[in-house]
């Protein structure tokens, strides 16, 4: 994390350093300035005053249990500038697939292009992109921790790869079966139904959370396979308005349920209308979010607000087929909520 030390002497001045706290990034500023000091011929350095200034992210929204933090800005920066451990982390990365092309949902024509942020990129830019963002993630996760990541063919691998060099163990791929994908109007290869999501721990000997027994209900008493067959996202998920590369809530909350417990602290570094975070309330959990783009901040901002009214909890939980085999044994009893703040 990156500190800003206020030195003051005849005259003010800030320094910045990065340290894993502010008591390290004290003493490793009073270092640098006797250093300074010595080399100008001076000893008078024992009562020059240093003040701490920590940039830490500013909110753009915070629910009332304080269980949905939502930042505006750019995850690279963002992610540097808070300490805290998640226990789970999901990741929605650009695809780089905006390149003009035009695709069929809901009976429409429409075109792929999602924004500046999807534009392509080289090969070497996608894999600099990834093992950067990854890098930074896995400081972010406990030792117990595990992360989730969707993509397709088109990035997957080279996730995989980052993954592989920056010393996670991937544990599945998981197939996401789409049950409604949309038609292939080129009709020169075969149709797209499916995306993948990787599922990795962030060290290789520490064991991982993973609610075998619960998934093992969930799939009507048999072990649960690596390919999930669901549709994409239902018109009663885009109430608010809709994200280009919205994830179904299913999904999701398939798996917060897999890999964390009741209270834990889900990060989305590209959290987009927050369906991560929507998923995690609903489940129980705990979400901090990051996102670049006002306009779906602003998305994110009115679907947590919706599900405050029961009414549109009980439709969304009415749809979530994995919610509703949810009873205490396999969650903690006390949620937390409040006694543990990531960045504010």
């Amino acid at each position: 994390m990156e500190y800003q030390i206020q030195i003051t002497e005849s005259l003010r001045r800030l320094t910045t350093v990065s340290a894993a706290s502010e008591k390290e990034a004290v003493e490793l500023v009073r270092q640098y300035y006797k250093k300074e000091q010595i080399i100008l011929g001076s000893e008078d350095f024992a009562n020059v005053d240093f003040s701490i200034k920590s940039q830490k992210p500013k909110v753009y929204y915070k629910s009332k249990k304080n269980d949905f933090i939502l930042s505006h800005g750019d995850c690279f920066k963002l992610l540097k500038e808070f300490d805290f451990k998640f226990d789970m982390i999901f990741a929605d990365p650009p695809y780089f697939l905006s390149n003009g092309g035009i695709s069929l949902q809901s009976g429409k024509v429409v075109c792929v292009d999602k924004g500046d942020w999807g534009k392509g990129k080289s090969q070497e830019d996608m894999m600099a992109f990834n093992m950067e963002w990854l890098r930074l993630c896995r400081d972010k996760l406990k030792d117990s921790g595990t992360i989730w990541i969707s993509g397709t063919y088109h990035n997957i691998f080279s996730v995989a790869n980052c993954l592989t060099e920056l010393g996670y163990k991937i544990l599945n791929v998981i197939t996401w079966e789409k049950t409604n994908p949309p038609v292939n109007i080129s009709c020169r290869y075969f149709k797209y139904s499916t995306e993948f999501v990787i599922w990795a721990r962030k060290m290789q000997k520490v064991p991982h959370k993973f609610n075998y027994d619960l998934m093992k209900e969930l799939n009507g008493g048999k072990q649960m396979t690596d390919v999930w067959r669901m549709p994409a996202i239902g018109r009663w998920e885009k109430t608010c308005g809709k994200h280009p590369t919205q994830k179904p809530l299913r999904l999701l909350v398939r798996m917060i349920l897999a890999s964390t417990n009741q209270g834990d602290w889900i990060l989305d570094p590209f959290s987009g209308s927050s369906t991560t975070g929507i998923a995690a309330n609903l489940c129980g959990r705990r979400f901090v979010g990051l996102e670049r783009e006002e306009e779906f901040c602003k998305l994110s901002k009115e679907r947590r607000e919706e599900i405050e009214n029961l009414n549109s909890q009980n439709i969304f939980v009415e749809h979530i087929e994995d919610l509703h085999f949810l009873d205490s044994s396999y969650m903690v009893n006390e949620i937390p909520y409040g006694d543990e703040i990531p960045f504010y």
